[in-house]
């Protein structure tokens, strides 16, 4: 029997949960499971131009644990796209930050959403529309406890297969 998996630190959800090919009818579209931590590690390897133990240490895992995730997250991208097939972002043993971090350019207010609340239109101090999220090494902190990694946020099992 296997071990169970270690939590991996994942940004936040993604905005949608399924992405399809145009014109393919949802109902006869076959669907790849894309967990959420291979979908994080696209994210900070291909978008963020991270190296791979830069982006390991973001997700609180290994070099080589992070380097298998890419390589099933791009053969699982890979097949959608030429076999036609939908992409579904779920599952996988991951941890979010609890609250998303904004700041008002304006005014210098920093201020959090939970997430998967939507991101605020305006500064709910000066009502100003130029608002930045806080950068990514306030998540990083999020995770960091008196004893390294983990500062007593629990790892959650979400859906799908987890493995």
């Amino acid at each position: 029997m296997p071990r169970p998996h270690k939590c991996r630190y994942v940004g936040d959800a993604p905005v949608v949960t399924v992405f399809k090919p145009a014109g393919i009818p949802a109902k006869s579209l076959e669907l790849v499971e894309l967990r959420l931590d291979e979908l994080e590690a696209l994210r900070l390897a291909d978008r963020e131009g991270l190296y791979q133990e830069q982006a390991a240490q973001k997700m609180g895992i290994s070099r080589a644990t992070f380097g298998r995730l890419l390589e099933q997250a791009h053969r699982k991208v890979a097949q959608a796209l030429f076999e036609g097939k939908g992409l579904s972002f779920t599952g996988g043993a991951v941890a979010s930050p609890i609250v998303r971090d904004f700041v008002c350019r304006n005014c210098g207010k920093q201020f959090d959403v939970p997430p998967g609340a939507a991101r605020p239109s305006a500064c709910s101090y000066c009502q100003s529309h130029d608002i930045l999220v806080v950068p990514e090494a306030s998540f990083e902190q999020a995770f960091v406890g008196p004893r390294g990694r983990g500062g007593g946020r629990r790892c959650r099992f979400r859906g799908g297969r987890g493995g």
